[in-house]
């Protein structure tokens, strides 16, 4: 009789230092021992990866992504090996594998590669003879065999691949939080444990600035059917589940209030009012690999208008550089940017059903004097940029007014 998977996700908090992964240990062993087979993710220990950004900083502005990749990778191995040290000085057999070994087969876009396919074998083979399989996060292989990683916060997208491609029950995302929250606890400190959310609501969430989850790992759990349960890996206490239809779903309108204080707008003035200059701006800029999110044109009266957009301040830089570029080229005026944005969401799959809530929305921030830059709305969210200064007191404001410290 075969038993049942389960994939587990540390993050890097989980196991930032050695007492930490003896905790970790002690968690994946207890699985073992209620005769589970456990596969467990592991991102880089505590602030490992950012400390590697920081190195290449140090040298160049400008790295080559696939040496990106190559140095980005070691952070995980570290934290496998390790880990499978600790459960091993407790009697365990234990095997760490990095993504490569594992066989996770990706596309050949360094930094943030899209996985193709998982080979299952060598792990289904390291269970069968008994091991707590250990793998590496965030990163893969091309079938060149060069190494890939999957963009920030991919161990979580290894994790539930993972949990798809051996068919786990379930897949548990260990974290520094016991859950989901209505908003972020530092902030409002009413903040509520979600008990249940639908893939849909946790994956506007996560777009729109809520950092529990990475996106793209929610979307493939949500194309499979995958639950995922998030919760604590310092407490024992049920975490928030995941999963596709939650009860009520439509009765409570408004689940969560976001805040996304890492994005940047550029404005180009004086654009050109004619067919096709949006299409080459934006084709100009998405070459140069930025994402851009909220877009605003502006109503022109004068054969020339203003464009305005948000792109993650990550890749302020780039985008600028580009969006110099495509202005020179099409006969357009200045170009601005504005670091001190914030991007302030409510999301709810009850707001399918109910109306009025964005301006709810509009009119508590305007009593907070909160003045709204861009809008821009989706089936299950709004989403308003404003001055960075005033966001957590817009994120206070809406917590309140939507009733969201009385959400279980």
């Amino acid at each position: 009789m075969e038993k049942d998977i389960v994939v587990q996700k540390f993050g890097g908090s989980s196991v930032a230092n050695p007492e930490r992964m003896k905790v970790v240990a002690d968690r994946v062993i207890s699985y073992k021992n209620h005769r589970q087979d456990v596969v467990v993710v592991v991102s880089a220990m505590g602030d490992t990866t950012d400390e590697l950004i920081e190195l290449v900083g140090q040298i160049t502005d400008d790295p080559p992504k696939r040496e990106m990749d190559m140095l980005m990778s070691t952070g995980e191995q570290i934290s496998i090996a390790v880990l499978a040290m600790a459960i091993r000085t407790q009697g365990h057999a234990a095997i760490s594998l990095t993504g490569a070994q594992v066989g996770i087969r990706t596309d050949k876009a360094h930094t943030r590669a899209r996985i193709q396919r998982i080979e299952t074998r060598r792990i289904k083979k390291a269970l069968a003879a008994g091991n707590i399989v250990i793998v590496a996060g965030f990163q893969g292989v091309t079938y060149d065999d060069e190494i890939t990683t999957l963009g920030r916060g991919g161990s979580d997208l290894t994790a539930v691949a993972l949990a798809k491609a051996l068919g786990a029950k379930v897949c548990e995302i260990y974290t520094d939080v016991e859950g989901i929250y209505t908003t972020d606890p530092r902030i409002e400190r009413s903040a509520r444990k979600i008990k249940q959310i639908t893939f849909d609501e946790m994956l506007e969430m996560a777009a729109l600035g809520a950092q529990v989850m990475q996106p793209r790992s929610i979307e493939v759990a949500r194309r499979y059917n995958i639950p995922l349960h998030v919760r604590s890996s310092f407490s024992k206490e049920e975490g928030t589940m995941i999963v596709k239809e939650t009860e009520k779903m439509e009765e409570v309108v408004v689940r969560g209030v976001t805040c996304n204080k890492n994005e940047a707008k550029i404005t180009i003035c004086s654009v050109p009012d004619k067919p096709g200059v949006a299409a080459k701006i934006f084709t100009e800029i998405s070459k140069s690999g930025v994402n851009v999110d909220t877009i605003v044109q502006n109503v022109s009266h004068t054969r020339q208008t203003d464009i305005s957009f948000t792109v993650p301040r990550g890749m302020l830089n780039q985008a600028i550089k580009s969006t110099n570029a495509i202005a020179k080229k099409i006969g357009g005026g200045e170009v601005l940017h504005d670091k001190n944005i914030a991007r302030i969401s409510i999301v709810g799959a009850g707001m399918r059903s109910h109306h009025g809530i964005a301006a709810k929305m509009f009119q508590v921030l305007a009593e907070n004097k909160v003045n709204i830059e861009m809008i821009t709305t989706s089936e299950i969210s709004v989403s308003c940029i404003i001055n960075q200064s005033q966001a957590d007191q817009a994120v206070k404001a809406l917590h309140k007014k939507f009733a969201l410290d009385k959400v279980a």
